[in-house]
């Protein structure tokens, strides 16, 4: 059975202050078309659950529709790493990590409708130990991989230099650690920095296993 790890798309979900915040209309109803009600979204591309593409930082990086859909179908390793200020990599190294996507968990509850003050990002040591282990997707459930206010930016880069995708508010509240076959799937949008997708996981084994 497939688990759905995708923040729902509605009018309180939470956007970066500077983005488009979401919206769904019903613009045509069946009563007035006779035949079909037809909806409108006005939305961010890194609303929700989402994929940074690389053009999202890097002015010559390559668009969503460019991207290979191979790099977001995979086998997966869930770690749960709570109640940290950083990603590090002592916490990290000490899972087996199967697989070439890295997910971690980083709280228990998700509040889609907050967007947060600070969250935890991961170290850059962890990051060089993530491409040894050759990990080419990291996933997270909060906003970003770098600090809310960073300009810089400098692990959405680090993780592209290491050719290791970006998958950003995963929901992962009811997921336990694991070993998960894993999809979330960009809409192919011509010269766009960034998707939502529709991600989820199948359980494959315990972390003991």
């Amino acid at each position: 059975m497939w688990m759905d790890i995708t923040q729902m798309l509605e009018a309180d979900i939470a956007h970066w202050p500077e983005d488009t915040p979401f919206s769904y209309e019903r613009t045509v109803t069946k009563a007035e078309s006779g035949s079909v009600n037809i909806g409108k979204i006005t939305t961010s591309t890194h609303i929700g659950t989402h994929i940074d593409a690389p053009f999202h930082f890097k002015e010559d990086g390559d668009t969503v529709d460019q991207l290979d859909i191979n790099r977001y179908i995979g086998e997966a390793t869930v770690i749960e790493i709570e109640n940290s200020k950083e990603l590090g990599l002592e916490a990290i190294r000490q899972f087996d990590i199967r697989g070439d996507i890295l997910l971690i968990k980083t709280k228990r509850k998700s509040d889609t409708t907050v967007f947060p003050e600070s969250i935890p990002v991961l170290e850059k040591r962890a990051v060089e130990y993530m491409a040894a282990q050759g990990i080419k997707l990291f996933g997270t459930d909060v906003t970003s991989v770098d600090a809310i206010d960073s300009k810089t930016l400098d692990i959405h880069h680090l993780l592209h230099e290491r050719d290791i995708m970006i998958l950003e508010n995963a929901v992962l509240d009811d997921i336990a650690p694991g070993y998960y076959e894993f999809v979330a799937l960009p809409l192919k949008i011509k010269g766009a920095d960034g998707s939502p997708v529709r991600a989820a996981l199948q359980y494959k084994g315990d972390l003991n296993d």
